[in-house]
């Protein structure tokens, strides 16, 4: 027989396991996408389809990783600007945001307040919008189970939020070669995705010499991600980044490049007979990131 606690228990699983029932006869649509880069075409018996391809959809999770100075923030900054919209196709080009009047939740973990201010400054002098609904934080100041416990407030609070930007989620644990700690906070991070209906993106180190991201907690976000997204400089040209779908859930995205130019604003770099020459004409300002 069964004690009151351990019935309660019970029923608790029942209800759980009641909401995570999946018919698998039901028609369900694609999640929707939160931002993209270009398109791809199918063909269906009803003729040829053309769709939007994703970077990352609603209710799912990615992640950005690089070797130190390749700027990552930028590239976040990049993403930003698409997702907000208004006057940044010139720097943003193929890459697209699908808001729909959502708004965008920024927070960066590391830097003080000037610089994170510019960072967020950034966005905004590149879409020219206001900060309506692109609402930054810098958490610097608290630790990591601070850090983990306002960006939920934050999540719950702003209930139009569609995009959440997190740079970086080493900071919101001890240990990142804590295995029971990284799975916890990538659970937390799938968790938050799903219930709430956002898009995280967050951003993590590749460790020294290798195409691995930093620790156990890289390994867990590698096997949890929506899109794994990879940068790398070019080999051609120092200033050029390059930005790759390792790994995706869905169709990938094609490489793109990226370079910050004179006014220290990112900006696409296309792969055609004219962006070398574009570029020259800059001068190019590659800050860290």
């Amino acid at each position: 027989m069964l004690t009151q606690e351990q019935e309660d228990d019970r029923l608790k699983a029942e209800v759980l396991l009641q909401d995570c029932y999946i018919d698998p006869t039901k028609n369900l649509e694609h999640p929707p996408i939160a931002l993209s880069y270009g398109t791809h075409t199918y063909n269906t018996s009803e003729g040829s389809v053309t769709y939007d391809t994703p970077i990352g959809t609603y209710g799912n999770f990615s992640f950005i990783q690089g070797p130190p100075k390749t700027l990552k923030t930028f590239l976040m900054s990049l993403f930003s600007a698409a997702y907000l919209g208004g006057d940044c196709e010139r720097f943003s080009g193929k890459i697209k945001g699908h808001r729909d009047d959502r708004c965008l939740l920024h927070f960066d973990t590391e830097q003080g307040k000037f610089h994170a201010q510019k960072t967020f400054k950034r966005v905004l002098e590149m879409t020219k919008t206001d900060n309506a609904c692109y609402k930054t934080y810098g958490l610097r100041p608290l630790d990591h189970k601070e850090r983990l416990k306002v960006i939920q407030v934050a999540i719950e609070d702003n209930e139009d939020a569609g995009l959440v930007i997190i740079d970086g989620i080493a900071d919101l644990l001890a240990d990142v070669n804590n295995i029971e700690e990284a799975n916890a906070l990538v659970q937390k991070i799938m968790k938050w995705s799903q219930i709430y209906n956002v898009h995280i993106m967050t951003v993590i180190h590749t460790n020294h010499g290798s195409e691995k991201p930093t620790g156990h907690l890289g390994s867990a976000m590698e096997k949890k991600a929506e899109t794994q997204i990879q940068l790398e400089r070019d080999s051609a040209d120092n200033n050029i980044i390059k930005v790759l779908c390792k790994r995706s859930r869905n169709r990938s995205f094609d490489t793109f490049s990226f370079y910050v130019n004179k006014y220290g604003y990112p900006q696409m770099a296309y792969e055609d007979l004219n962006w070398i020459d574009n570029l020259k004409n800059e001068d190019t300002i590659i800050n860290s990131d």
